[in-house]
């Protein structure tokens, strides 16, 4: 078995019935990015997250964003010394290699915009000294819907970090049973025990990047992204960071499969996950209440994949 197979088999005995969403989740970690799942409560968005982090023998912290919560808690802080007589500085939880941002939207966006040199620079900034945080380094924020109370909309610039924005959804029927099961039998929430190292994800993350993308399915990215920009029902499209995460999503979908190589259906499929939470909608497209996601797939429709 493959080291991906014994990481997505590790994660399902903990999280049942949802394979599509856990392959997605290692996808995004393989392509060196970030994942915000949104969902009402309940439904496992932190046992995703922490059967991830568990799987890995890496350092792991976890961030419950609340209202008060302040830059400082995630970040870190420089703190006087007495007896040294010099400030020290203290890195906060963001320093870790997996993070959990759990309701990230329910804290403000001055807290909310203390990730944003993080996710992007991999690195955090405390009264003047730079600390790199180490590698492999994934942010998971977990978010609730927008209509529930005490909810704060993310930024643009939040969302446009997150490479793909998923929805757990609620389990089937069957999974409900094997659920309720595990649970009566006490072996629900079991701690899953970790089968990678980080070395191991560092490693698949570089065979990952080498996997071959023909300039036509290049072509066929760049045509869909600069189509979000043109839309008539769409009022700001997506920015080049999300083309490069499409490419990169697109490269670790196809190492999943166990190809050296990207098929037209990587770029189509992936898509659909890495664009929609980037766009925004124009007010006749909220007004006739298309969403972000009807209005991608629109897009793909319109633009054939290479043969």
């Amino acid at each position: 078995m493959g080291k991906v197979a014994v990481l997505s088999e590790n994660m399902k005995k903990r999280i049942i019935g949802k394979d599509d969403v856990i392959r997605k989740v290692i996808t995004v970690l393989l392509a060196g990015g970030h994942v915000l799942l949104e969902d009402v409560p309940g439904v496992g968005k932190t046992s995703l997250a922490r059967a991830l982090a568990d799987s890995l023998s890496c350092s792991f912290a976890r961030i419950q964003c609340t209202p008060d919560t302040m830059p400082s808690d995630i970040t870190g802080l420089s703190v006087y010394s007495m007896e040294k007589g010099e400030f020290k500085v203290l890195p906060g939880p963001i320093v870790n290699q997996i993070v959990l941002a759990d309701e990230i939207n329910r804290t403000s966006p001055k807290t909310q915009a203390a990730l944003l040199e993080a996710m992007e620079e991999r690195q955090v900034t405390i009264d003047g000294n730079s600390i790199s945080i180490p590698e492999p380094f994934m942010v998971i924020g977990t978010q609730n819907p927008m209509e529930m109370a005490g909810t704060y909309p993310l930024p643009e610039a939040q969302l446009d970090r997150f490479m793909m924005k998923l929805s757990i959804g609620y389990p089937s029927k069957g999974s409900s049973v094997q659920i309720a099961d595990d649970f009566l039998k006490g072996i629900l929430h079991e701690e899953t025990q970790a089968v990678l190292t980080a070395e191991d994800i560092i490693q698949m993350k570089e065979e990952a990047a080498k996997v071959e993308i023909h300039k036509d399915l290049v072509n066929y990215a760049v045509n869909v992204v600069e189509e979000t920009r043109k839309h008539h029902s769409i009022k700001c499209g997506a920015s080049p960071r999300a083309l490069l995460d499409l490419l990169r999503a697109s490269q670790a979908r196809a190492y999943l499969d166990e190809r050296n190589y990207c098929i037209p259906l990587d770029v189509f499929e992936t898509a659909k996950d890495v664009l929609p939470h980037r766009l925004i909608l124009s007010a006749e497209a909220k007004m006739n209440k298309m969403s972000q996601e009807t209005v991608m797939l629109q897009i793909l429709n319109n633009h054939p994949v290479p043969q």
